[in-house]
């Protein structure tokens, strides 16, 4: 796919002995040019391939820095841009189909990419993220090693209330995938009754999955400006399990590449 290479910068965290490259590319996918934003950790490569989808809230500073730990850790990090692109206002209610091929082709240049390992990609998803994360599972499981969701939708935003109320997405019901999920025991109950029942449905089809909950973390805990202590706490605590679940179902070695 034709794209171009725009650098942007070269950052290293304060008191972080890696740095990390934040490029941006234009990625045709049909009409549409979208943004992707790359995260690249230090040395030469190769290192285990990271998807990481964003919320329908849209891109800022939170993204970017959640990319760039997840780089710190040792992973190629792609994240689509998946509203700008078809000129989608923040805070969208409704889903569009078409950004589901947006995503998928940016996972296929995650793959392709020359300092990536040739092996099944981690997806990370925020919110809204992991619906597509579901999706793509289910249609490409080989192609995907493990799923972290952060309080993730487990259900078609288009879907009828009593489909929202009361069942998941059937994708949940054909995902091989291991899926983490990562939520706060105060955020929206509907969000935690379908995450709920997403974990008891895959766990029932022997599916590898743990559902943790933070106590006193409320919605979108691991990034709100106004956070409390525990939540705090909170998102150190999810950043490690996640790196952990990727680590373990992408069958990194000990010191995080790939085997």
């Amino acid at each position: 796919m034709k794209h171009a290479w725009i650098a942007l910068t070269l950052a290293m965290l304060a008191g972080s002995a890696q740095a990390v490259e934040i490029r941006q590319v234009e990625l045709k996918t049909g009409e549409v040019d979208m943004p992707v934003h790359i995260a690249r950790p230090d040395g030469p490569g190769p290192f285990p391939p990271v998807l990481f989808i964003h919320a329908k809230r849209g891109l800022d500073e939170a993204e970017q820095r959640h990319i760039r730990e997840l780089a710190e850790q040792g992973y190629l990090v792609v994240m689509p841009d998946w509203q700008t692109g078809r000129m989608i206002e923040r805070w969208p209610s409704e889903h569009n189909p078409d950004t589901e091929k947006d995503v998928e082709a940016a996972m296929d240049y995650l793959m392709k990419l020359p300092e990536a390992c040739r092996t099944p990609v981690g997806i990370v998803g925020i919110s809204r993220g992991p619906y597509y994360a579901i999706r793509l599972a289910a249609r490409r499981g080989p192609d995907i090693a493990a799923i972290v969701s952060y309080y993730g939708h487990m259900q078609n935003p288009n879907a009828p209330e009593p489909d929202q109320l009361f069942r998941v997405a059937p994708e949940v019901m054909q995902l091989t995938t291991p899926m983490l999920f990562l939520i706060g025991e105060e955020d929206f109950e509907l969000r935690r009754m379908v995450g709920g029942r997403a974990f008891y449905a895959l766990w029932e089809r022997g599916v590898p999955v743990e559902y943790q909950v933070y106590p006193f973390a409320r919605r979108a805990f691991d990034f709100r400006p106004d956070q409390g202590p525990e939540e705090k706490i909170a998102a150190r605590h999810a950043r490690q399990r996640a790196d952990q679940w990727l680590r373990r179902w992408m069958k990194l070695d000990a010191a995080g590449r790939c085997q």
